[in-house]
């Protein structure tokens, strides 16, 4: 067993290594991918021992990069594409949404479209504006995508190769302040299914749904309840499309309340979607109505005024306590 305790960031280094020594056919593309290594150091040293020709580093051109990625799966390729940060996604949102989407069903199955569209979101970095979207609401509700967040070192290392591995698209959310967290990282284990839900923490009085950042603050959220005597589990979701409600239900129909915690304004977000489906699943166990924390309907606000902008602690707990309060 060779576990390795390493940051989100280098599982996500090691995760691509991996994939580019076991496929000749796996490309990395994007914005400062080669030589710099990505502004956060993803693919540091990978155009070092791999080549300019399977570390591209490309133009600053979001819908020539994912592309030339669609031409490239075409040819029989894996790329995975980088975007630098979640706002400079949209200039290629057009490519995602009406070209890599929709490809294979287009062909009548006779196309794959192995691509993966790596992006750095949400906030918490103290960054300038279109540096801190939380955009997963927008490609999770097309048809054709799949699109998933890992919140921990394992997760990022294992999702990211079975991403890699699929015949679809996978946009691939990566939790840009939670890069430095460290945590243990089994490089020989069976991973799980890259979409199904993980239970993060036991609980069962009130059940905490998140994905990515999120899930940290929720299992903060958690500790802090312990104290006052409140038993609460917490779910990392994972995945966002599809998502795994089979796996939420269970949880639902034991805790009987449901609060969906996403940095992503509350307004028609992912949580807004769990909430209409969990109601209509678990209408007869359910207490109290599911309830929904998140970010703003607002433009993601300047540096100095984004901890008052995120969900935090305080914002958990209070959903926590007018759930129980039912």
């Amino acid at each position: 067993m060779a576990v390795e305790k390493m940051s989100i960031a280098k599982a996500l280094n090691e995760s691509l290594r991996k994939a580019l020594e076991q496929d000749p056919k796996v490309l990395i593309m994007g914005e400062d991918v080669g030589k710099l290594g990505g502004v956060f150091r993803i693919t540091d040293g990978l155009q070092k021992d791999f080549g300019e020709e399977r570390v591209i580093d490309t133009p600053l051109a979001e819908s020539g990069i994912v592309g030339t990625a669609i031409g490239l799966a075409l040819r029989g390729y894996r790329p995975v594409v980088e975007i630098q940060f979640d706002g400079f996604v949209f200039p290629a949102y057009d490519q995602i949404v009406t070209q890599l989407a929709k490809m294979h069903a287009r062909a009548l199955g006779k196309v794959k479209m192995p691509v993966v569209v790596r992006i750095p979101y949400a906030g918490g970095i103290g960054a300038v504006e279109h540096h801190s979207e939380s955009p997963e609401a927008l490609f999770a509700h097309v048809p054709g995508l799949k699109v998933v967040s890992p919140s921990n070192a394992s997760d990022a290392y294992w999702m990211l190769q079975q991403a890699i591995l699929s015949d679809d698209p996978v946009i691939f959310f990566e939790p840009k302040r939670r890069y430095w967290d460290k945590g243990e990282v089994d490089t020989d284990a069976i991973p799980g299914e890259l979409h199904k839900a993980r239970v993060a923490r036991e609980g069962s009085d009130i059940t905490l749904a998140a994905y990515g950042p999120m899930v940290k603050v929720c299992l903060e959220a958690a500790a802090a309840a312990a104290e006052e005597g409140k038993s609460v589990e917490v779910v990392d979701l994972r995945s966002m499309s599809p998502i795994d409600f089979d796996g939420l239900q269970v949880s639902v129909e034991k805790t009987r309340r449901l609060v969906v915690v996403h940095e992503a304004p509350v307004f028609l977000g992912t949580g807004a979607e769990i909430a209409a489906r969990i109601t209509e699943r678990c209408f007869y166990h359910l207490e109290a109505p599911v309830l929904r924390v998140g970010g703003f309907h607002a433009p993601y606000p300047p540096a100095r005024l984004e901890d008052e902008y995120l969900p935090g602690l305080d914002r958990v707990l209070d959903a926590v306590d007018r759930s129980l309060a039912y």
